[in-house]
Formats: C-alpha cells, sequence, structure tokens
C-alpha cells in the first residue's frame, strides 16, 4: 500500500525546512560580528591632539575567532594593539597587531578571544590602540563594537 501524496508532499516539504534551518543555524554560528573602527586622537585616554586618523574593520565570529585591519594616516606607528577596556577607559594589551604595510596593522592568524574577552567584545570593551613614537601610550584609538 502506498502513503498518500498529501503525507508525502509534507514529509518533503518538513525536511526542506529542517535542512534550511540547519544551514541556518550553521551561518549565525559562523557569521563575523564586529565594525568599522573609526580610530581618533579624541578617543585616547587622556585625548591627544593630532591630526592622525585611521580605519578598519575588525570581525569576531561566534567561534571566537577575530580577524581585520586597521589603516592609519598621518601617523608613523610604532606598535598597535587590541586592548581591554571600555570606553573612556584604559586597559591592558591583549592582542598585538601585525604591521602589514606603512600604514595598515592587522590581527595575526588564529586568534581566537577567551572567555573574559570574548565577554568584553560583546560589551563594547575592547578597542584599538596605535602607538607613536611622539605619542607612546598612544596617538589614536577607536572602539571595536559588536
Amino acid at each position: 500500500m502506498h502513503a498518500p501524496r498529501r503525507i508525502v508532499g509534507w514529509t518533503l516539504c518538513w525536511s526542506f525546512l529542517s535542512a534550511a534551518l540547519v544551514v541556518a543555524v550553521a551561518y549565525a554560528q559562523t557569521a563575523p560580528s564586529g565594525s568599522n573602527v573609526i580610530l581618533s586622537g579624541s578617543q585616547e585616554v587622556p585625548p591627544v591632539t593630532t591630526a592622525a586618523t585611521g580605519s578598519g574593520t575588525i570581525k569576531v565570529l561566534a567561534d571566537r575567532s577575530m580577524f581585520g585591519t586597521v589603516t592609519t594616516s598621518g601617523v608613523e606607528g610604532t606598535a598597535a594593539h587590541v586592548h581591554m577596556g571600555g570606553k573612556g577607559k584604559n586597559g591592558p594589551v591583549i592582542i598585538p597587531l601585525n604591521k602589514a604595510g606603512d600604514n595598515t596593522w592587522g590581527v595575526p592568524p588564529n586568534i581566537r578571544l577567551n572567555d573574559e574577552q570574548y565577554a568584553a567584545f560583546g560589551q563594547g570593551n575592547l578597542y584599538i590602540n596605535v602607538h607613536s613614537a611622539a605619542n607612546p601610550g598612544g596617538e589614536i584609538r577607536g572602539q571595536i563594537t559588536p
């Protein structure tokens, strides 16, 4: 005896919807989160008077991997880092950035945030800081927002 066509049709429909849901959940778990980062001297703590600027995109995946770059202008950066700290507060370096060109800094490959760092990212409490000879504590800074 054969199953009625309605049952076969609904079975195929539910199978398709289930597969689509699995794909959507998998994408959501790997979809990048992060933001464009705008760096300026006014965001430094204390603020720095400078014509230097910077911008870039930093992404964090659900598996806590981080990637991205920032490009600066008007500053000869001596170092750049991701720090843990809220807006208006200084915090410790958690990731030194690699110099990828004259004015470009990148997150090193295979970086994963730990639990505390990932929680800080989710609260908008990570920032990028670019240091210079004139301002060794940091010349420009920008918060990374989720």
